[in-house]
């Protein structure tokens, strides 16, 4: 099993609280990360219809048969027993006694803030990242990834991607998507993650949207919700502090998975990735979500963003820690170009607290330079790391 960053500050935050809730896509490896940590844990999986009917009908007959301390999968599914998990937490002095797992963000957030508030730590768990990988002895090269992605089956397993994101899809689609939302035509839902596949790295037009599915404004920030609720998405906002009235307000939206907007644009080998038009948005996709990753996986909030003016000025990726401004260019080439940082230069001319930028691109070679740094992808992680040293 390829061990996860994310392990310590598990560990910490059940020492600290009776109850941890880890959230995050379906097949993010969250049960698998409980089950090795806590293997002594009893398990309960809210998915299974007689466990879910027990739980739901007879919530203390439910804990009669899961003691804690328990694991309990999907837990918005019943939260129903989050209240008598309250009552038990309180009841007991110790910690780590309830580590529950669950798919839904918003149904879930709302159930444990109404029921668990200060009993609960919330951690976010999102697929492999390029570091775990690498710790594993495991190293792909870049359209490699962004064909793969980051989903544990696709290592522990070697899963067909194309096979895996099918299925992926059509769970998603069916289940998921059904329990939140009532959709008349799932097919309008598919063509919708489709069309927001191939505008990854863009900032989000509704009114496009909107023009090529013949659905309303409102609908679509609906269907955005439910992506973003579910873990399928990352919504990336602007940064527009003292920066005046020329800057752009809209979101971007990235995949959480590089490997599922790949899929829903039909790109069937790492071959056809590399010649994809949309190879720079794709890398750009997979590089915000790995300095997310680097956030999530030591339980501190985002802090990202990006920066756009109506003048054509903008930087990829900023990181805010401290008060600080970590501008970051994300380049899909594969060859250096000293004009990548041109948008970092001209960044700092407007922001006092800009500090030293970074440019992430996809060759070998890092150049030294007189005021930023130039990484490999694969080292995305070190700029988090570096600047909380």
């Amino acid at each position: 099993m390829i061990s996860r960053q994310i392990s310590s500050e598990l560990s910490a935050t059940a020492a600290e609280f009776p109850v941890v809730t880890i959230i995050g896509p379906r097949q993010a490896g969250k049960t698998t990360l409980a089950r090795m940590q806590y293997p002594d844990h009893a398990y309960a999986n809210l998915e299974v219809p007689e466990i879910r009917l027990l739980a739901m009908s007879d919530p203390h007959a439910f804990f009669s048969q899961f003691p804690p301390p328990v694991i309990i999968d999907e837990i918005q599914r019943v939260p129903e027993l989050l209240s008598v998990i309250q009552v038990l937490a309180d009841s007991s002095r110790l910690r780590g006694q309830f580590i529950l797992t669950g798919s839904h963000q918003l149904r879930l957030q709302e159930a444990v803030s109404q029921s668990l508030a200060g009993r609960t730590a919330l951690l976010r768990l999102l697929p492999l990242s390029i570091s775990e990988l690498e710790a594993a002895g495991i190293s792909r090269a870049r359209d490699e990834y962004i064909h793969q992605g980051f989903l544990p089956r696709l290592y522990s397993e070697k899963v067909d991607p194309t096979r895996l994101f099918r299925g992926y899809c059509q769970t998603y689609i069916e289940r998921d998507i059904r329990q939140m939302i009532n959709i008349r035509r799932l097919t309008d839902f598919e063509h919708f993650m489709r069309l927001l596949a191939g505008r990854v790295g863009q900032v989000l037009n509704l009114n496009s949207l909107t023009s090529d599915l013949g659905v309303s404004s409102t609908t679509l920030k609906g269907w955005l919700s439910v992506l973003e609720a579910s873990h399928a998405i990352f919504r990336l906002n602007p940064y527009f502090e003292n920066f005046g009235k020329r800057t752009i307000k809209s979101p971007k939206i990235y995949f959480t998975d590089v490997g599922l907007a790949s899929y829903l644009l039909g790109i069937e080998s790492s071959v056809h990735a590399g010649r994809d038009p949309l190879i720079g948005n794709l890398f750009e996709n997979m590089v915000v979500i790995e300095a997310l990753k680097s956030r999530l996986n030591t339980g501190k909030e985002p802090e990202l963003y990006f920066y756009r003016d109506n003048r054509g000025n903008e930087v990829d990726l900023l990181f805010r820690h401290n008060r600080q401004l970590i501008p970051i260019e994300i380049k899909s080439a594969m060859t250096f170009n000293p004009e990548f940082v041109k948008g970092i230069t001209q960044f700092r001319k407007i922001a006092s607290t800009a500090q030293k930028g970074y440019i992430v691109y996809a060759g070998d070679l890092t150049p030294d330079l007189p005021d930023d740094r130039v990484l490999r992808f694969t080292e995305v992680e070190s700029i988090v790391r570096d600047s909380e040293l």
